[in-house]
């Protein structure tokens, strides 16, 4: 047995031990986690060589283009730039950085393996998108599927649009027709022959198929400084500087399918939502076309009971992946009658086409159609930006509610009508299925009023004139020559008024800010009783239509 004071030193030498135990601990706890220790030189090379890389990353990012060449030489002197700053890194041990060398080396290579996949190499960043060179026409190539059948009437809507030596392009016609010099038409070429492709549907023609092609074979011309192919039909007419405003919003070397559905929600159901109409025209970027073109001929194959050109386009991008990026300016028409419920309150975007122009009736009256629309051109050539572009105004003294389609049509009614239901399209039109009621349309509409004294009074634009003095342009707008309904509504009547003129400044620009319909003002003047006169422009701060 030990004695209690040999016990008590035993004890008191334990407590000592376990606590130098305790503070040794903690002191090598702190010094690790301060990295005093362990990793204390390397990690700062580390970090060091980390944010050389990263910058010298940024440095080398360059705008790519679908051309591999120029993407594997950027990837080449970028990857040589990171080699050279490996080795300027103080170094302690040399098999570490060769390790870390052939690392770098294999994540190039795999990077420059995926960019020779994809045309599209990086994002751009802000400054090198502010320096990006914007699509111009000459960067637009159209492709139109013609009929040889028809050449000799749909040539004329082509003439309409069409810019000798300005636009480029090519219609594609089934065979050989008569031509005439200095026609101002785009050159014409025949389509491959497609007996080898399958087609079985028995409500569609054979056609479809050549029509599908026109595309990849608009790229096989092998065109220079090409970045959108746009096709139409031979009836369809593009509003050409709108194409342009509307393609300029998009990365060209990216994958873009742009177009719009149809105005029937009984054709968008029957073919797609998904789906690009044709006729009303659409885009295709240049690095797409190139993807398309590799595998429509089998993709083709595929589908031979489809109906159309476009459904056998839409069911390709849905093989390569590509969703429709819809834009509501591509109008198909599939409508008949008059158009003017859809053109007068159009959509606040660019009008970019308009299609079915041998369905519907002229868009001006006692007009031919060619003469219609050649009379529209006049109101385009001074601002094509704003052509169909709607605003809502009101008369307070007569209690009138005035909508302006600027370079159109005006429409003065009595009464007070909000801007929602001014701003939806009246149905002054059928359906493409005319069995179908006003629930078969893809958008909302308003019937047409049956009350005589809610019958609009309709001013069709009858001339228009840029004035250099006030720099605006100067629209004149005269009243149908249609006979008014007889009202017993104990109120003015814009009868009374026979012409209306409304001024405006150009507008450009009015694209490249956020959407928003134009505010519109009636102006005093002692000039005529008969005539009113109306400003359109841009909203003022604050600014609301309102009675």
């Amino acid at each position: 047995m030990y004695s209690s004071s040999h016990q008590r030193m035993l004890h008191t030498g334990s407590k000592s031990i376990i606590t130098w135990l305790i503070l040794i601990t903690i002191v090598l706890y702190t010094l690790y986690s301060s990295n005093i220790i362990l990793f204390n030189n390397d990690q700062q090379d580390c970090s060091t060589s980390t944010t050389n890389l990263n910058d010298a990353t940024q440095e080398k990012l360059q705008i790519s283009t679908y051309n591999n060449t120029s993407s594997i030489r950027a990837t080449n002197e970028s990857l040589e730039k990171k080699k050279s700053l490996i080795k300027k890194r103080p170094r302690k041990d040399d098999d570490d950085d060769e390790e870390e060398e052939e690392e770098a080396h294999a994540e190039e290579t795999n990077k420059e393996e995926e960019e020779n996949k994809s045309p599209v190499v990086v994002r751009l960043t802000p400054k090198q998108m502010s320096g990006r060179q914007e699509t111009k026409l000459k960067h637009i190539v159209f492709g139109i599927a013609a009929s040889s059948n028809l050449w000799h009437i749909r040539k004329e809507y082509i003439k309409i649009w069409w810019r000798p030596k300005e636009t480029r392009g090519v219609v594609w016609l089934d065979q050989k027709v008569r031509t005439l010099r200095n026609e101002g038409l785009p050159e014409i070429h025949i389509s491959r022959d497609t007996s080898e492709f399958r087609y079985t549907n028995r409500q569609g023609q054979r056609s479809a198929l050549r029509i599908s092609r026109v595309v990849t074979e608009t790229l096989k011309l092998g065109m220079k400084d090409v970045r959108w192919f746009v096709m139409g039909d031979d009836d369809t007419v593009f509003m050409v500087d709108n194409v342009v405003r509307i393609l300029s919003k998009y990365d060209h070397r990216h994958f873009y399918y742009i177009g719009s559905s149809s105005e029937s929600h009984v054709q968008n159901i029957h073919f797609s939502y998904a789906m690009a109409y044709g006729g009303g025209g659409f885009a295709i970027s240049y690095p797409l076309a190139q993807e398309l073109a590799k595998m429509q001929d089998r993709c083709i194959q595929r589908y031979p009971a489809l109906y159309g050109s476009d459904d056998r386009i839409q069911a390709c991008m849905a093989e390569l992946g590509v969703p429709l990026t819809k834009e509501a300016g591509f109008h198909q028409y599939d409508v008949y009658g008059d158009l003017l419920g859809l053109l007068g309150a159009h959509p606040v975007t660019p009008l970019v086409s308009l299609h079915h122009l041998d369905v519907v009736q002229p868009i001006f009256p006692r007009m031919t159609r060619v003469r219609a629309l050649q009379h529209l051109m006049e109101s385009v050539n001074q601002d094509s930006g704003s052509i169909m572009q709607q605003s809502i105004c009101y008369d307070k003294n007569n209690f009138w509610s005035i909508s302006v389609s600027w370079g159109y049509v005006v429409q003065i009614l009595r009464g007070v009508m909000s801007p929602r239901e001014l701003e939806m399209p009246s149905r002054t039109f059928l359906n493409w299925y005319k069995r179908a009621d006003y629930t078969a349309y893809a958008f909302n509409t308003r019937p047409v009023a049956k009350h005589p004294c809610q019958k609009p009074f309709v001013y069709y634009m009858t001339k228009t004139r840029y004035d250099s003095t006030t720099k605006q342009v100067v629209g004149i707008y005269s009243r149908d020559k249609s006979k008014s309904p007889f009202c017993r509504w104990r109120m003015n009547s814009p009868e009374k008024i026979t012409s209306v003129v409304v001024t405006k400044k150009p507008d450009p620009l009015r694209w490249k800010k956020s959407p928003r319909r134009d505010c519109c003002r009636l102006l005093s003047s002692r000039k005529s009783s008969t005539t009113l006169y109306i400003w359109v422009g841009n909203c003022q701060e604050g600014e609301v239509t309102e009675l």
